[in-house]
């Protein structure tokens, strides 16, 4: 399979955002829904300096990015066949929820040894997950409890100073919501737990 090209504008801004996550820092990006908080998904000490910024409790449990079905493979232990049918008829972001992550940061993973994970269809989000080889934790950029932001203009300056960096793409786009998000079980039942 031939190497997908990326723009150079995105390249710059995946080694930017690259240097900031291989040393434990905070990214502030664009991903396919809403604008993010991230961090790399399997260092707890930056995962936990998500939930430090935010104000959120640690019982909240946050949600990943990666980048396709073989990477989801070696996060997830068991994934339900039902997963492979919703991922492939998804007419929109759609991240599920999974019993028994593996290799991810310990803090990451929520009381019930569960872990929302998407697969993002962002270009820049693929490119940065790709050359970092881990998923990427996500988080709405607002602060616990305020509304999400919806424009990069509505991010609260104290998201914006906490982070080690902001992404400088997609400043001006409109995002309309954030992603479907179903719970799947390992004995095959599926609830949906936001539309």
């Amino acid at each position: 399979m031939a190497k997908k090209k990326y723009d150079q504008r995105i390249l710059d801004e995946v080694n930017e955002s690259l240097t900031v996550l291989k040393r434990g820092g905070l990214l502030l990006y664009p991903t396919d829904t809403v604008w993010g908080i991230g961090c790399d998904a399997t260092n707890a000490e930056a995962v936990d300096k998500v939930y430090e910024l935010k104000k959120r409790p640690e019982s909240k449990a946050l949600i990943c990015l990666v980048s396709d079905l073989k990477m989801l493979r070696q996060y997830v232990e068991d994934i339900p066949e039902v997963a492979y049918n919703i991922l492939k008829y998804a007419d929109q972001p759609t991240t599920i929820v999974y019993d028994n992550p593996i290799r991810i940061a310990e803090n990451l993973v929520a009381e019930d040894n569960t872990l929302g994970i998407r697969i993002v269809q962002d270009e820049f989000c693929q490119a940065l997950i790709r050359k970092l080889g881990k998923p990427l934790v996500s988080t709405s950029a607002n602060l616990s409890g305020e509304p999400t932001p919806m424009r990069y203009p509505e991010i609260s300056p104290a998201v914006l100073e906490g982070v080690d960096y902001v992404v400088n793409l997609q400043r001006k786009h409109k995002s309309t919501k954030s992603s479907t998000v179903i719970r799947l079980s390992s004995d095959g039942q599926v609830k949906i737990l936001r539309k």
